[in-house]
């Protein structure tokens, strides 16, 4: 049967490259950021490329927060925040700055259908969350609301989950998580304010609650912004039995903050 698996899956690797093939020969690529034709499908023009400020050490070991300047030494760096509250998730790592230049790429992808970047910012993923996804038995997405989801026709954070289990291998849990009321959007709320109003909304599904006991469990969303998402969804799954959390988003908010060597425990 794993042979029969394995063949099967070549062929319809194949099937989807020549669909690719062929789509590209009647609608040629367009880079994601400005539109002007790349070489590949969900990919940026090079003149885009170098305006996206792309997260890499030094960085807080903890949070994923990028540090200006490392201190001397081997030690990890943590930001004051992970050290004065250390966060319910054990790891966070994002691909780039949500910034001028990334936001058009973001908003695109999350609110105006631009879900054929999904494929190309799975790549990305998967280089900046190497580290996470060694060890990761499950990929799980931050859940919208079932009301949400119909308005909005897709939940962006799954579409990335899909395309990164498929790069990877490894197992994607979509509904492991369930946001069990509409908490509406965090924009234009306070860091507090974002807390509180996605505390507790979210649950593990009865479906899944056996299998995510003892599992190292990979958080995936588009954007880290204060962390109060992320934070709750790793509450959850840390209360259902899971033995890790990590987070890997797509973009992060930064601001500027100084440098703590990390303390042993």
């Amino acid at each position: 049967m794993p042979a029969t698996i394995r063949v099967l899956d070549r062929m319809g690797r194949s099937v989807r490259a020549g669909l690719r093939r062929g789509l590209d020969l009647i609608l040629p690529p367009r880079c994601l950021g400005c539109g002007v034709d790349v070489d590949r499908t969900g990919t940026l023009c090079a003149r885009c490329w170098q305006g996206i400020d792309f997260i890499a050490p030094p960085l807080c070991a903890c949070c994923g927060l990028p540090f200006d300047v490392a201190l001397p030494g081997d030690a990890p760096l943590l930001c004051p925040a992970c050290i004065a509250r250390p966060p319910a998730f054990d790891r966070c790592r994002s691909v780039f700055r949500y910034d001028a230049a990334s936001r058009g790429l973001v908003l695109a992808f999350k609110h105006a259908d631009r879900t054929d970047a999904a494929p190309g910012f799975a790549g990305w993923l998967a280089r900046a969350g190497a580290d996470l996804l060694e060890t990761a038995d499950l990929l799980v997405p931050v859940p919208l609301h079932r009301w949400r989801l119909f308005h909005r026709r897709y939940n962006q954070a799954a579409l990335l989950t899909r395309e990164l289990a498929r790069l990877t291998g490894r197992t994607a849990a979509p509904d492991l998580l369930l946001r069990r009321r509409d908490t509406g959007t965090q924009g234009g709320r306070s860091r507090r304010g974002r807390a509180r109003n996605v505390a507790g909304a979210f649950t593990v599904s009865p479906r899944w609650a056996a299998r995510l006991r003892g599992a190292r469990v990979l958080l995936l969303d588009d954007v880290f912004t204060t962390g109060a998402t992320v934070e709750a969804c790793s509450t959850a799954l840390k209360r259902g039995g899971a033995a890790a959390v990590e987070v890997l988003t797509l973009a992060r908010v930064v601001r500027p903050v100084a440098l703590s060597p990390a303390r042993d425990g």
